[in-house]
């Protein structure tokens, strides 16, 4: 026998669950020090310029 579902219950579920992985990755945009954030895009930003001067034409 299949259990019974609430859909009201279920569909506020499912936006907290929602909105739970939208604040995760606030927290993991947000969260992270100017310096770390920095040096990411530093760290980025050489690796796709190296990439680009090993292409052949």
């Amino acid at each position: 026998m299949a259990e019974i579902v609430n859909l009201r219950q279920a569909r506020k579920a499912k936006a907290r669950d929602e909105k739970a992985k939208t604040a995760d990755a606030n927290r993991a945009l947000h969260g992270t020090p100017k310096h770390l954030r920095k040096l990411a895009k530093a760290r980025s930003d050489k690796a796709a310029r190296d990439l680009d001067a090993h292409k052949k034409d």
